[in-house]
């Protein structure tokens, strides 16, 4: 292996607050950070780098860990354009207009989903994410849900299992026979694939007690729990999550007292996505009392056809900023060692010594630019794995 310092690095998140100032975000300034192989050996000021067989000079731009974006749909095909069209124009969301991609998915060919996925990965890692979960939810069929998991884990380890998402057109009469095959057959089909289980427990979709089957059959399994929770309205999957443990309530859009209190006491991260309320023109989600009340929050895109078509982590970042009542330095932070924790990962999300050597170089001086320039590309360039791949 060879070693590579990227050196004069105006301000390096470490995400470590004994590496830095100590901060939450472990800021150095004027830093410079040692990759050997895949992993960070070293981080510290430029001044007192160890020798290397490779530098690069950043020439003063900052550096953040690599986003790790903990919630998508990347396994559809189709196009919900013309949703998008007459929601914008006035007609509210709901949650049944995932049966459009799911006729559109089912009828895609495994090679063109495959290239869908590919695509939408390379998009975000341009733009700097460099760990990325994705999930099934657009087959609702057994063959269908397997084969969306297996295509999802030919391209990322974080695939999570969807089933559901919402019932299948063919149970609309039948919900409980719909639990029973997501609960049995597909369980089994789809399990092989998958280190996650969701589900989406909300009105039009699934009820506590359905819900609760669903993730208490997947941890059977040896699946990890998480669950779309309080996106569209009060209701019990926040509760849920916490009860059982799960790794991620993800939307959190309306909480009660006792879902804050809930979230605050436990370690179930409360992921917010900002991209759907953006699409969607619904309420934001308050992340400043989701931080006061002391929970965990991670920040993802959501990336789907239907409620959030967006890839982008540095978009979500700037939307909190501006819309959710977080800081610069909390947008980042969740959107980096929060997306980790939601994964439950502790070699992502950070710039530390062991950790993955995930990096990104913002044509910048500071990671606040990612809220006070939107929508501008910042990303200069990006390392994955310990490999330039931007």
């Amino acid at each position: 292996m060879t070693t590579t310092a990227v050196t004069h690095i105006a301000t390096l998140v470490t995400n470590d607050p004994s590496l830095g100032d100590g901060t939450p975000l472990g800021l150095i300034q004027d830093a410079a950070v040692v990759i050997d192989g895949d992993r960070v050996v070293w981080t510290g000021e430029t001044s007192k780098a160890p020798a290397t067989d490779n530098a690069v000079d950043a020439g003063g731009r900052a550096m953040v860990p690599g986003f790790v974006d903990s919630h998508s749909h990347l396994v559809f095909s189709g196009d919900r354009t013309q949703e998008f069209h007459a929601r914008m124009s006035g007609r509210p969301y709901s949650a049944g207009g995932i049966r459009t991609t799911v006729a559109a998915t089912r009828a895609a060919s495994d090679e063109e989903l495959s290239a869908n996925v590919a695509r939408y990965l390379a998009e975000a890692l341009h733009q700097g994410t460099t760990t990325l979960e994705t999930k099934s939810g657009y087959g609702l069929t057994v063959r269908d849900e397997a084969r969306a998991l297996r295509i999802a884990a030919a391209h990322t380890d974080e695939v999570t299992y969807l089933g559901a998402h919402i019932v299948a057109p063919e149970y609309a009469d039948d919900p409980a026979g719909y639990v029973d095959l997501v609960t049995g057959p597909m369980l089994d089909a789809c399990a092989p694939y998958a280190r996650w289980i969701d589900v989406f427990c909300e009105r039009g979709a699934f009820d506590g007690d359905q819900a609760r089957a669903v993730l208490t059959a997947g941890l059977a399994r040896g699946l990890r729990a998480r669950v779309h929770a309080n996106q569209l309205g009060p209701g019990p999957g926040v509760q849920l999550a916490v009860e059982l443990g799960a790794a991620s309530a993800d939307h959190c859009t309306h909480l009660t007292d006792d879902d804050l209190d809930a979230l605050g006491q436990g370690d179930t991260v409360a992921t917010l996505l900002p991209g759907a309320e953006f699409s969607t023109r619904a309420a934001w989600p308050d992340a400043r009392r989701l931080l006061d009340a002391g929970a965990t929050v991670a920040l993802s895109t959501d990336c789907n056809p239907g409620s959030s078509f967006t890839s982008s982590m540095a978009f979500c970042v700037a939307l909190a900023v501006r819309d959710m009542g977080m800081t610069p330095d909390e947008a980042l932070w969740s959107a980096t060692a929060g997306g980790a924790a939601a994964l439950r990962r502790t070699d992502v999300g950070r710039v530390t010594p062991g950790a993955r050597a995930d990096l990104v170089l913002l044509d910048a001086p500071s990671h606040v630019h990612l809220a006070y320039r939107p929508g501008v590309p910042l990303t200069h360039a990006v390392w994955r794995g310990g490999e330039r791949v931007r």
